[in-house]
């Protein structure tokens, strides 16, 4: 029984990885800043490594937050049944919007199943509508402030380097504060995380007393320092024999969008980490369930701790349909919105970790596909208007309202079908 289940997981999170990190990766891939293959290992290393740090809080959330677990506490077998439909629904409709190319969220589908099961299950008491409630706020506030902040950015680095007649030496100022504002950042949300076993340490067996957060803007500082040095000696190079203007270079990019694909690999790293600490949580979550149910016959009601191997089974299956099926949504997020360059990948890419980020570290699953587009769209208003493609983003809206009321509904009719047999 439990071999099928973990079965089903991995092919959620195959789906998953076909939508989803597609759809993270898609910028990078689609600015021609990174390969796919680079997209691979990018993505096989940082989300196994956001997954493992941050993924248990969303994780936790779906698991136990979303269906009422105390309407469930007699009957855990039919909570473990319903989590089961879980697995099966959104594993379905994930696939179906893969094929046609549109990134979805998995978020919305997990909610969606999760919400669906309960309601046949126990009726509309058993679902938690107060976390409903929280959730489908991010969802709502997650693409304004993605794009909020990706065209705020892009615009001050339109306006202070790619329009400027001299591009190289403006780019030769702005390095500083580029990998200062990339890293500190990271710094800021992620690394106290990473830190706090040091800063445990140094007052175990130092006896130094230092905050996580000055630990983690310390690292961020040095990590930002020697980007900045190898931008600027990179910058350098480049520069002799150009003029110090953004001619093309072997009739490809401009020098300086070349410089900013290097910027650009760092926020798409930035991004699989963001995306594997939210988003494995979707994948995972039912599977985390249905291992506490079946070792202890109860179910999870105060919380629930997620074992590594669950972590890391979501991301291999993850990364597996990334590199077997993600080239359709890559297509989608990176070529059909709008045309990129590395400079416009890289500001939608950073507001899009910023936002995830923020959110993983309040335990909400919100959606990356909402945030990215947002992202990319907020780049695309401060470009150009026209060039956004509103069609494209028609058919991803459309995507984003059914998906919570087809996966409810598949959802519903799975474990009906399944109560009766």
């Amino acid at each position: 029984m439990i071999f099928i289940v973990i079965l089903l997981a991995f092919y959620l999170a195959f789906n998953l990885g076909a939508n989803d990190v597609a759809n993270a990766m898609g910028t990078s891939v689609g600015s021609k800043a990174v390969t796919l293959k680079q997209a691979l290992i990018i993505a096989g290393v940082l989300e196994f490594t956001g997954a493992i740090l941050f993924g248990h809080e969303v994780s936790e959330t779906l698991a136990t937050k979303i269906a009422n677990p105390n309407l469930f506490a007699g009957t855990p077998q039919m909570l473990m049944n319903g989590m089961i439909t879980v697995l099966i629904s959104c594993g379905l409709w994930l696939q179906i919007a893969t094929s046609r190319g549109l990134p979805v969220s998995s978020s919305h589908a997990v909610v969606g199943a999760i919400a669906g099961f309960s309601w046949v299950a126990l009726g509309v008491d058993a679902i938690d509508w107060s976390s409903i409630g929280k959730i489908t706020l991010g969802w709502i506030v997650t693409p304004v402030i993605s794009g909020a902040i990706a065209g705020l950015f892009y615009g001050q680095i339109k306006r202070w380097i790619l329009t400027q007649p001299h591009q190289l030496l403006q780019m030769n100022e702005w390095i500083p504060w580029l990998s200062a504002m990339l890293l500190g950042i990271f710094g800021v949300i992620v690394l106290p995380s990473v830190t706090q076993p040091l800063a445990n340490f140094l007052i175990e067996e130092v006896g130094v007393k230092i905050p996580t957060h000055d630990i983690s803007l310390c690292v961020g500082g040095i990590a930002a320092v020697g980007l900045s040095l190898y931008s600027w000696r990179e910058l350098e190079r480049r520069s002799e024999g150009h003029g110090g203007q953004g001619e093309m270079v072997n009739n490809q990019l401009p020098t300086v969008e070349r410089l900013f694909a290097k910027f650009q690999l760092l926020s798409a790293c930035f991004v699989a980490f963001a995306h594997g600490s939210n988003d494995v949580g979707n994948a995972i979550a039912p599977l985390a369930a249905i291992v506490y149910i079946h070792n202890t016959g109860t179910v999870p009601i105060g919380g629930i701790a997620i074992p590594i191997w669950i972590l890391v089974l979501g991301g291999a299956g993850i990364v597996a349909g990334l590199a077997i099926w993600g080239k359709k949504v890559i297509a989608t997020i990176g070529e059909s919105i709008i045309s990129l360059q590395p400079s416009s990948g890289f500001c939608a890419e950073l507001a899009t970790a910023s936002t995830i980020l923020l959110a993983s570290r309040l335990g909400l699953p919100v959606s990356t596909s909402h945030a990215l587009v947002g992202g990319v769209v907020g780049v695309g208003l401060v470009q150009n208007p026209k060039s956004v493609q509103f069609k494209t983003l028609q058919g991803i809206a459309t995507a984003w309202l059914v998906t919570v009321p087809v996966s409810a509904g598949l959802s519903a009719v799975i474990f009906s079908i399944a109560r009766i047999l």
